[in-house]
């Protein structure tokens, strides 16, 4: 009988043995690793192969439209109430509007913006916001060409993706508060989406990203002197920092030494350049926010506000989507020249917010995790 047993117990081993090294799933799957920084101390991106082939899949930039003659009638003299958008030639105009619905409702189509009894009206609030939109993808290119976006730019696609409410878009946390029985969470300790599923602060993006004016220590924790010569910052601006920094990471697909040298993360003379690039990132999205986001505020209905009422915010991952360079990096600007530089300015949009004809609402971005 041990004779019987130990045979079984020899042939389960190997079984197990032979699973363990060769079973679907149990072995490592390949992986791709790219060195960031100095050698020998980390500084390395590492993905599978896998991961690497669906997030370049996924970042994939559309294929640009055929040129249009620059020559002929001003859009702006052909069509009605064109503000943003007059200069160009008229075949220029309808080639760009043709590229904005693909980029933005593919499956709506002209009429998410535009009215059909009238095209000229501005009766749909989309057709302000994308107004506004249209100048902000003109101030970025322009403005953070030489500090964040450079030669690559930007589209409506590039935050867009196909669909009319960009996918990674933020709004502000309503404050938890204490009552009875129930302490207050300091907007925390609950798994949260945005900060990696971990239990530091969820609220970040308010913290950091809203306003122009945040201050320039705002996310440095760390002492600059061995010893403390004035009052420290609390663990909860550390945990804050933190939850900052892990939803940047998820943001752009990397990790902490994309950025730094984790021997001394706070210096920035063996950082790499990359750091450079997420410092000015980081104020082109407070002064978006601020200028371009939060007043549309009265422009947007109530069902596109978030509880708070406020406007969707933009984040990092609005743009990256997972990727250190949004469409891998593909220079989108070029084919679409108008949108490199400001044409005609327009003031902020106004009047009364009110949803598309039927059939063409728009989708709700899905609820943001508390």
């Amino acid at each position: 009988m041990k004779t019987v047993l130990a045979v079984v117990g020899g042939a389960l081993a190997l079984f197990l043995t032979i699973a363990m090294f060769g079973g679907a799933g149990w072995t490592h799957p390949p992986m791709a690793a790219k060195q960031t920084g100095f050698r020998g101390t980390g500084m390395d991106l590492i993905r599978t192969r896998a991961g690497n082939e669906a997030l370049a899949e996924a970042n994939r930039a559309p294929a640009p439209a055929d040129p249009a003659d620059a020559g002929g009638d001003k859009a702006s003299a052909v069509y009605e109430n064109v503000q943003v958008l007059g200069d160009l030639s008229a075949e220029q105009f309808n080639r760009l509007m043709v590229s904005i619905t693909e980029w933005v409702a593919p499956q709506q189509g002209c009429t998410y913006c535009h009215s059909t009894e009238n095209m000229a009206s501005d009766e749909l609030y989309q057709k302000r916001v994308a107004r506004r939109m249209l100048q902000m993808t003109q101030y970025i290119n322009s403005s953070w060409k030489e500090n964040h976006v450079h030669q690559a730019g930007v589209t409506c696609y590039t935050c867009h993706r196909g669909n009319p409410v960009p996918a990674n878009i933020w709004f502000d946390h309503p404050v938890q508060s204490a009552g009875k029985f129930i302490p207050r969470n300091n907007s925390q300790n609950i798994a949260s989406a945005e900060v990696g599923n971990t239990s530091l602060p969820y609220d970040v993006y308010q913290a950091f990203y809203q306003y122009k004016d945040t201050s320039e220590d705002a996310v440095r924790v760390n002492a600059t002197t061995a010893l403390p010569e004035t009052k420290g910052k609390p663990i909860q601006d550390a945990e804050k920092t933190f939850a900052i920094m892990i939803s940047m990471s998820q943001s752009l697909g990397v990790n902490c030494t994309f950025c730094h040298n984790t021997r001394s993360v706070a210096q920035w003379d063996t950082s790499t350049p990359n750091r450079v690039h997420a410092w000015y990132g980081i104020r082109m999205v407070r002064e978006l926010n601020q200028d371009y986001m939060t007043p549309l505020t009265s422009t947007f209905p109530r069902n596109r506000l978030g509880a708070l009422g406020d406007a969707p915010k933009i984040n990092c991952a609005t743009c990256h989507n997972g990727a250190n360079k949004p469409l891998n990096g593909t220079n989108v600007i070029e084919p679409y020249p108008e949108l490199a530089h400001p044409t005609i300015s327009a003031s902020l949009p106004v009047g009364e917010a009110k949803d598309p004809i039927p059939g063409t609402q728009t989708p709700t971005p899905k609820p943001t995790k508390p």
